[in-house]
């Protein structure tokens, strides 16, 4: 198998994708999933911005001390990745990579306006699927990816949704 970027697969990003579905995506639910990964950019004094779209609606946007414009860049063109897929832009970005194909042009989209590098991920809920994103950027990619997934573990401990 063909290494990928941070070691991951997209067979184990599509079984975590599964582990973190939300009970609802509602404008208090966005807010909060912000607020947490606001909480722990502070605390750990990371330079990121955060996002939380329903959809392509921006309920929540915090752009923490060392993140700049640029961050706000990369946000726009990670959240394009996953409203065309449905999917993280870490998992479009190892799949990819495991097929060893050129995913902007399969797609037919331009890296201009679009970003397949982690901290973009997928908002699922129960019974609906798909409705929102979770962005984070300012970090190393893998690092994006996986306070994304730690801000949405959270999330879901204090929802008492984890199994």
């Amino acid at each position: 198998m063909r290494e990928t970027t941070g070691g991951f697969t997209s067979v184990e990003l599509a079984r975590e994708a599964a582990a973190l579905i939300l009970p609802s995506l509602t404008q208090g639910d966005a807010i909060e999933l912000g607020e947490i990964a606001a909480s722990i950019g502070r605390e750990r004094a990371l330079p990121i911005a955060i996002e939380v779209r329903i959809k392509d609606w921006t309920v929540y946007h915090a752009s923490l001390p060392g993140s700049s414009p640029e961050n706000d860049r990369w946000i726009v063109r990670k959240a394009r990745v996953v409203l065309a897929t449905g999917h993280s832009t870490m998992f479009e970005r190892v799949l990819a990579e495991e097929e060893e194909i050129d995913w902007y042009e399969m797609k037919g989209l331009s890296e201009e306006t679009h970003a397949i590098h982690g901290g973009g991920l997928a908002l699922n809920v129960k019974g609906l699927g798909f409705v929102g994103i979770l962005l984070i950027s300012g970090l190393p990619q893998i690092q994006d990816h996986l306070l994304g997934v730690e801000v949405i573990v959270e999330y879901l401990a204090r929802k008492g949704e984890l199994q």
